[in-house]
């Protein structure tokens, strides 16, 4: 029985929050919908962790849908690139609904929250499956189940223009998932089959077709919109902004991740770090397009005065952190990248989170607004400075974790320029993160404004999970960059 239950858990991981979803529709309330998705979320949570577990003792694991064996049925694969992707999605999955209980009752009205419930588990759903599948056309499939729910998700802001930013990521989205389902379709009409692993194995005899070059080019193109690199990045600033708290902290801490993800998959896994960055030069440009991202995302930030969308600003500069590490197509840089996609996830959850509860309390996020509030949130306040540090690069926490592995990749083969953009792009974090650290500090309250108390338990527990998770990070790091080094020998072909 228990044999048997560990062989079903890749699959698991998917068939949990795809139930769970229509059973928040059935059970039509708030409640019981939330406490649905707390537990589908830490079950998953369970399962990717003893699935790491699994695969860092005994290598990738292979399952089989429905029992038909690849390439001519589909495939889930986990190896120790996507197991550790696949533990970020489910530990932000976990740790935010302890969040959204607080945060869905206070933005979402009462009748639509199981409906907000529902639509998250598919949205969860969405991202596990894109983890975890060895299925080209399945990835697509599962990325598109997570967009329609996000799209759905950053609707039900509170503000009108929640409806523009959601219309605004469709139109965006459709036009990425368009252009990777085209490149799928592209390397299927040259080499025959959907499995990834096959696809591989067939591609080197028809490599230097044009066919195969312009399969890559649009893969690159639809990824890159997913998670928006640079410059199309327009839909996700306002996406962020104007969607409910709980929803910017988890796609913020977990979508462009995960899309960053498949795109790694893509490049080195089907198509060959060899061809897709030896070949043509697609290095160059990423890494080009990396350091436009890093600056421009950091500048925007610096001159935003809403909260929420400084953060979602700065999403935009640290997405180019792990585009250029990995764009370097070696060791060094995809750890670098591995690692800045766990902390950069756990960061970003943990200041939308912060921001999500000032938000629970004002019903307003500007800077004039949160003027103070350093003295009537104390705890609140402080979980942001810290979450803060890190994304800066403070030592003793994970975000310095990630500079320093970045720095040392991009040093070895003697990309200063590259190192410096690095370091620029961290000082103007330190001005962004200090506007609101001085507003929170170093103002008073605005005149009239009534007292305000702390967020609720649960909220400031999950925040503070996450920022404490950061400090356990820079300060213990040999874990995670061991996991790190482990995906990035998987993926380069040196190993398991």
């Amino acid at each position: 029985m228990i044999e048997a239950f560990f062989a079903q858990m890749p699959a698991l991981v998917i068939v949990v929050p795809l139930l769970a979803a229509p059973l928040c529709v059935l059970l039509h309330r708030a409640g019981p919908s939330w406490f649905v998705y707390c537990l589908a979320s830490w079950i998953c949570f369970g399962l990717a962790f003893l699935l790491f577990v699994q695969v860092k003792i005994g290598g990738p694991i292979s399952y089989e849908m429905g029992g038909w064996p690849p390439p001519f049925g589909i495939e889930l694969r986990l190896d120790a690139l996507n197991t550790v992707v696949l533990l970020l999605v489910t530990g932000i999955a976990a740790i935010s609904s302890l969040y959204a209980k607080a945060s869905v009752a206070a933005e979402i009205a009462k009748e639509r929250a199981y409906l907000f419930y529902a639509a998250l588990l598919l949205c969860f759903c969405g991202l596990a499956g894109i983890t975890v599948t060895g299925d080209a056309f399945n990835l697509f499939v599962f990325l598109e189940i997570s967009s329609l729910s996000s799209y759905g998700l950053i609707a039900m802001g509170s503000k009108r223009r929640a409806l523009l930013s959601a219309f605004q990521y469709l139109i965006m989205g459709t036009i990425g998932g368009t252009f990777l389902l085209i490149g799928i379709g592209l390397l299927f009409m040259m080499t025959g089959s959907l499995n990834m692993a096959d696809i591989a194995a067939r591609l080197p005899a028809v490599a230097d077709t044009r066919t195969v070059e312009a399969g890559l080019a649009f893969i690159v193109v639809g990824a890159s919109l997913k998670f928006a690199l640079f410059p199309l990045h327009v839909w996700l600033p306002n996406a962020y902004t104007y969607a409910p708290s709980s929803v910017s902290a988890f796609i913020a801490a977990t979508a462009t991740k995960v899309a960053l993800y498949a795109l790694m998959r893509f490049l080195f896994t089907v198509f060959g770090a060899a061809y897709a960055f030896g070949h043509l030069p697609l290095g160059e440009v990423l890494i080009v397009l990396s350091v436009a991202a890093m600056l421009s995302g950091s500048m925007a930030a610096i001159f935003q005065t809403d909260v929420k969308r400084l953060l979602a600003w700065s999403s935009i500069a640290q997405i180019g952190y792990i585009v250029m590490g990995f764009a370097l197509a070696n060791p060094q840089g995809v750890t670098a990248s591995v690692v800045h996609i766990v902390n950069h996830g756990l960061i970003k959850g943990a200041l939308f989170m912060a921001a999500g509860a000032m938000f629970w309390r004002l019903r307003t996020i500007s800077l004039n607004d949160i003027a103070g509030l350093g003295r009537e949130m104390p705890i609140t306040s402080a979980a942001f400075v810290v979450a803060g540090l890190s994304l800066i690069g403070v030592p003793a926490t994970g975000g310095f974790i990630s500079k320093w592995v970045l720095l040392e990749a991009v040093m070895a083969p003697g990309h200063y320029w590259l190192a410096i953009a690095i370091l620029v792009s961290s000082l103007m974090a330190l001005i962004y993160i200090g506007r609101v650290v001085e507003a929170l500090y170093f103002r008073e309250r605005p005149e009239g404004q009534p007292p305000v108390g702390e967020a609720p338990v649960m909220m400031l527990g999950a925040t503070w999970t996450l920022v404490l998770a950061n400090i356990v990070l820079g300060l213990y790091a040999t874990p995670l960059i061991g996991a790190a080094q482990r995906a990035a020998a998987a993926v380069l072909g040196d190993g398991a």
